[in-house]
């Protein structure tokens, strides 16, 4: 971070001698008519222009500070992390709340992550969990999709109890400990823990 801050300094610094140089320029003397410092309109966009990039790129580092110290607290699956947060929300207030801190609410999209996604939880909270994760059929019965609208490619579902079962009573999806890590569709009003997803450029 300290490496990307050079140029803000670089910057500055020239800025400053540019007027220091200038001042002393304009600086009126004995028997000498002062020179006018000519700034043209284009100096003035680039010079805010170069602003404006510095700014975008210091927001850019604030944005990876943050998302380390989010995979410090919780675990990084390839270029994801996943953070079990704090107590237990209906699925709608669960994926509200991922919004909130900047994420979404976890989709596995594939068997590595659900697997690494069970594991976190049963190291947190143990056996017995049963946690939201983000895939919904709420729009259209039968259609499974993630928080964002998108078809699921992947799903997990629990085979022996024929999964999914709840038809229009159950349309939001929970992942079971006890089922190691398999997919159930349950109410959406069911208070549960959650998973927020925060995805690293």
């Amino acid at each position: 971070m300290e490496l990307r801050a050079i140029p803000l300094v670089l910057l500055i610094l020239c800025l400053l001698q540019t007027t220091r140089e200038q001042a002393l320029k304009n600086k009126p003397r004995k028997n000498v008519t002062p020179k006018r410092a000519t700034v043209t309109l284009s100096m003035i966009e680039d010079i805010k222009n170069q602003i404006a990039q510095i700014i975008e790129e210091v927001n850019l580092l604030k944005e990876k500070q943050a998302l380390q110290t989010v995979c410090l607290r919780g675990i990084k699956v390839y270029r994801k992390c996943f953070l079990l947060m704090s107590g237990q929300k209906n699925f709608h207030e669960a994926a509200d709340d991922c919004i909130l801190h900047g994420g979404t609410l976890s989709t596995p999209h594939n068997y590595h992550e659900n697997n690494e996604l069970h594991d976190y939880a049963r190291r947190t909270l143990g056996d017995e969990h049963n946690i939201w994760i983000g895939v919904t059929d709420i729009v259209t019965e039968g259609d499974w999709v993630d928080v964002s609208g998108q078809a699921t490619n992947y799903t997990n579902w629990e085979t022996t109890r024929r999964q999914p079962d709840g038809g229009t009573r159950a349309n939001c999806v929970a992942m079971s400990g006890t089922a190691i890590g398999k997919w159930f569709d349950e109410s959406c009003a069911l208070q549960k823990n959650y998973f927020c997803q925060f995805n690293i450029p």
